[in-house]
């Protein structure tokens, strides 16, 4: 916001200046427009916006186009702060960046701190504790001037949809501004300094920048076109789409308007039409309007307007006639708002948000009851803390000191968010994924939704999954959900992905949250799952707007045509499975037509259609509002009536009137009774992730249910086992029982088994216990298929890449944590594996890893070493050895000799490189030792008699998840003497051709020749 410049007139020095002023070289190149007058009526525009804003806010009827009075100010904006930093240039023959961001910072940020602080602390008390740690990671980006991207990030993720509005979101705009000050003032100090030998240096200043400006302009609005045909979000709220209204300003500054004489009459036109312009907008304008695209220019260039017509020319001091729009706008009145816009732009969106936090929805009268109330905090705070930080001669005497408040204000909020946020993450407990094998079997049929014996409760204890998990408990199906602005699904092929069968899960994101139960019911026939999914698109053939790209949603026609020609003229699936949310159009009758056009070619596949009745929609955020009332679920029941409304496809189903597609429902177990509401938890199972869609965890509980439905439907085969979890395969004749084999068969390119294993995403686990995950490591880990994938012949691949500077790699775990030696038996886990194949100082910093955690890390991520770590293979900076370790015990010393850890020698192993070794660790409770093999040899032991009974005991006795990385750099390949440096090359994957786990009840030394 352009709140920078003095709010009154200068003041006249009490004494004249030591130094004369600087010569003006060249006659009119000199002292820049539009001089450093104090323009009142500029200050009377920023009344103007500011209430346009308030009255779009307020929702007063027929103002909706308010919103455009943040072009307003950024024209403003432009205008000033160029013309100050020109003036000064010219003048000076630099600009004094630390003087600049000094004035800024005292001016802006101590203001904008007190707003923020006073979020955080009435948020900690106004707003439910899920709700509550958005709004502090809203404060830290809104001090960090990053708000318009968090908010940007927020609203392109289709699939974290439902949360409530935020007290900081018209943070986004003093964010655009602080970022585009953050590059224009040193561009303009840069040219200056290009210039300033010039003979004429004013004319030679503002010609170049004159001239940036203009190309600067020409693209920022280009790119602004191109977002609001894309992405209405990023073209909205992003800084690159909204530097060309600044730039408009900026060459109101630049050009040698001063020097021209208007007919009075062009004047007044100029100063009125641009009025009536902005004033128009506020009526015409609404939330239809494609915004900000063609429509800004009619704002911006209005605001233009109003401050052309009141520039003086030649040999004028004031332009300011009678009947110009500058003396309307330089009246008292608008000038006393236009002093306050600043505060009371800070303050009145958190007073209403807020409000609405505790009180509910509220009309316009009292949401306009509520913004004029704002005004006096925005007194207080202009009386008590903008105006005199801006006049102290202390704090404005030197640069440092103005910058030291910058800093101050931005620190404070920030360290009062991460306090609260620490908090409130405490009180709600862990955010980390649901270990969905450890789930109570979902029931088959009746009244409950899980199985238990009659009578029996459903037991207490926090629900599952608790409201911060919930918020992130997506299917693991990746990026098969493809997001608006994709028009074709990758192959996303699960399961016995080789298979001929295959079950093909098909809609929209309410489809995609079928995932779980769907694949579990291939993989217990041994069918693949081809997801085929897309984000907010209808499948019946309906014309729809995208909220996310803000136009016509052209992308889902696209992708339904060629999804459904994949299927006319691919292989038959065995069954297809079709689901979409029902809300798109209430017009039955276009919404039967729609689904006729759709169903006619899924039927010409031949295949069995059954269609999963759309699930109840809350309408309101059930993880936080859970959060709030964790001991009485109840209360956040909804409406039945807005929830479940009939379904039209069903119902025509269910008549016979839809040959070849069968219908099913959970309804009836979500939402049951035919009472007015329906519950957000049963069975203590939270079974919303946001205002829409199901939980994982709930999808997986009623797996059971749908297996039953769909072979009571007669469109499955009943499967050899059942739909719960299977008991445990019975030994074979060498008497061990395998838990887990992968042998990494499927396409080239595609990703290992969602049912198998999952990602470690950036550089640390969740919350960032350990950064750098603990080992000083570099690179970020990702689940691009660039370093994690298949190789299309049996083995995966793990491979680190560089892009610049930047290290990617990839790290997995097992989805299963479970993995225990049984009673005085024996756990082995091995994999067939072939090192990157570098060496010399091309391999310094690689890292290649196969190694386990205990499961007591995955609550929290912490406990580490004391819940036990086994190393199975490492190797560091391309040896040709390997080596085993075993972490345990206490952080520093200890039985375990931590943090080095129980290590063996480093066995030799020159071919490790080049061919597929085995590695293997077998964990015997009967013989109280841990043993490390090599290709079936002992290389390391570690007995329990190196401990004492409790650190081993928590080291060992207990499951286990399995890890496979490529780390780059980080402590232990610096120990060994390299690290990662430009000699480095990427691209030498790891290769892994089978993972086995296996136990055996009886345990002794026969392990070691069993892998």
């Amino acid at each position: 916001m352009p709140f920078l410049l003095a709010p009154g007139p200068r003041r006249k020095p009490s004494a004249p200046p030591l130094t004369p002023p600087p010569s003006r070289s060249g006659g009119e190149s000199g002292p820049s427009p539009h001089r450093s007058a104090f323009r009142p009526d500029i200050e009377g525009l920023r009344a103007v916006a500011v209430l346009a804003v308030l009255a779009f806010h307020a929702e007063i009827p027929g103002l909706a186009g308010g919103f455009i009075g943040v072009d307003v100010f950024f024209v403003i904006s432009g205008y000033l702060i160029t013309g100050l930093l020109v003036r000064e240039a010219i003048s000076t023959g630099r600009i004094r960046l630390g003087d600049f961001f000094s004035r800024r910072a005292r001016r802006l940020l101590p203001s904008a701190a007190v707003v923020l602080a006073a979020v955080a602390v009435a948020g900690a008390w106004l707003t439910v504790p899920l709700r509550r740690t958005d709004l502090e990671y809203d404060v830290l980006s809104a001090a960090l001037s990053l708000a318009n991207w968090r908010f940007i990030s927020q609203r392109t993720d289709y699939l974290a949809a439902g949360h409530d509005q935020s007290p900081l979101l018209h943070f986004w705009s003093l964010a655009v501004e602080e970022q585009f000050y953050l590059f224009w003032a040193p561009l303009l100090a840069v040219v200056v300094l290009c210039a300033a030998r010039a003979v004429r240096r004013g004319r030679a200043v503002r010609s170049v920048v004159a001239l940036v400006t203009g190309a600067l302009v020409l693209g920022s609005f280009a790119l602004s076109l191109h977002w609001t045909e894309d992405s209405v979000s990023l073209a909205y709220l992003g800084t690159p789409s909204r530097v060309w209204q600044f730039g408009v300003g900026a060459l109101l500054a630049l050009l040698p308007w001063h020097l021209l004489r208007g007919p009075r009459t062009l004047r007044l036109l100029c100063g009125w039409g641009g009025a009536a312009a902005i004033g128009w907008c506020v009526v015409a304008y609404d939330a239809s309007t494609p915004y900000p695209g063609y429509a800004a220019l009619v704002p911006t260039l209005a605001t233009a307007a109003v401050i052309l017509a009141a520039i003086p020319g030649r040999g004028e001091r004031n332009v300011q006639g009678p009947y110009g729009v500058g003396r309307l706008l330089a009246g008292r009145a608008p000038r006393a708002v236009g002093r306050l816009s600043y505060t009371l732009y800070l303050w009145h969106w958190p007073v209403l948000v807020l409000a609405e936090a505790r009180l509910g929805a509220l009309g316009w009268p009292a949401r306009t009851a509520l913004t004029l109330a704002a005004v006096l905090p925005a007194l207080a705070t202009m009386r008590w803390v903008e105006q005199p930080l801006r006049r102290s001669r202390t704090v404005s005497e030197l640069p440092r000191r103005g910058l030291a408040v910058g800093v101050s204000a931005i620190v404070l909020p920030v360290a009062l968010a991460l306090v609260v946020g620490t908090a409130t993450l405490h009180l709600m407990g862990p955010a980390t994924p649901v270990d969905v094998k450890g789930l109570p079997p979902g029931a088959v049929s009746g009244p409950s939704l899980l199985a238990r014996a009659a009578g029996a409760s459903a037991g207490d204890g926090p629900v599952v999954p608790n409201p911060a998990q919930a918020r992130k408990d997506f299917p693991p199906d990746r990026d098969c959900q493809v997001a608006p602005e994709v028009t074709r699904s990758p192959e996303c092929l699960f399961g016995a992905v080789d298979s001929p069968d295959r079950i093909v899960l098909l809609g929209d994101s309410h489809a995609g949250q079928w995932f779980s139960p769907m694949l579990a019911l291939a993989a217990q026939r041994g069918w693949a799952l081809q997801e085929l999914v897309k984000q907010g698109c209808p499948l019946p053939q309906l014309a729809v707007e995208s909220p996310q790209l803000g136009r016509a949603y052209r992308e889902c026609d696209t992708w339904r045509a060629g999804t459904l020609d994949r299927l006319r003229t691919g292989p038959k699936p065995r069954l297809i499975v079709i689901a979409s949310l029902n809300r798109y159009t209430t017009d039955r009758q276009l919404l039967t037509a729609a689904w006729e056009k759709t169903l006619k070619p899924l039927r010409a596949t031949g295949a069995p259609i059954v269609y999963i009745e759309d699930t109840p929609v809350p309408g309101t955020d059930i993880p936080a509002c859970v959060s709030g009332a964790p001991d009485d679920a109840a209360a956040c029941a909804f409406s039945r009536a807005e929830a479940v409304p009939a379904d039209p496809l069903a119902r025509r189903i269910a008549s016979g009137a839809v040959p070849g597609v069968r219908s099913i429902s959970v309804n009836p177990v979500l939402c049951p009774g035919n009472g007015p509401t329906c519950p957000a938890v049963r069975d203590r199972i939270l079974l919303y992730r946001d205002d829409a869609h199901l939980t994982n965890v709930a999808a997986v509980v009623l797996a059971p249910r749908l297996e039953r439905l769909l072979t009571d439907s007669g469109a499955l085969p009943a499967a050899t086992a059942p739909a719960t979890p299977a008991a445990p395969a019975a030994p074979g004749a060498d008497g061990w029982t395998e838990l887990l084999r992968d042998d990494f068969d499927g396409p080239a390119g595609s990703r290992p088994s969602p049912a198998d294993w999952q990602y470690d995403l950036g550089t640390c686990y969740p919350g960032c216990p350990a950064p750098q995950w603990g080992t000083g490591e570099i690179e970020t880990m990702t689940d691009s298929t660039d370093n994690v994938r298949l190789d299309g012949k049996g083995a995966l691949e793990i491979v680190p890449t560089r892009e610049g500077e930047q290290w990617s790699s990839g790290r997995i775990e097992t989805v299963r944590s479970d993995f225990a030696p049984p009673p005085g038996g024996v756990l082995r886990i091995e994999a067939s594996i072939a090192l990157p194949d570098v060496t010399g100082p091309k391999a310094a910093g690689y890292w290649p890893a196969f190694w386990t955690l205990g499961a007591p890390l995955r609550d929290g991520y912490t406990g580490w070493p004391g819940v036990g770590e086994l190393d199975i293979m490492e190797s560091v900076n391309g040896r040709d050895t390997v080596f085993g370790s075993m972490h345990c015990g206490v952080l520093e010393g200890g039985p375990c000799e931590e943090p080095v850890g129980l290590t063996s020698g480093p066995p030799t192993c020159a071919s490790c490189r080049t061919e597929f070794h085995t590695y293997a660790v077998e964990v015997d409770l009967g013989a109280r030792e841990v043993r490390w093999y090599l290709d079936g040899r002992v290389y390391h032991r570690v007995s329990a008699g190196r401990m004492d009974a409790g650190t081993w005991k928590r080291a060992v006795d207990h499951g286990v998840f399995l890890i496979l990385n490529v780390a780059i750099g980080g402590e232990l390949p610096a120990a060994d003497g390299a690290t990662a440096g430009p000699a480095t090359e990427p691209g030498h994957p790891m290769r892994v051709d089978q993972v086995t786990v296996k136990v055996k009840v009886k345990g002794g030394e026969g392990g070691g020749g069993s892998g």
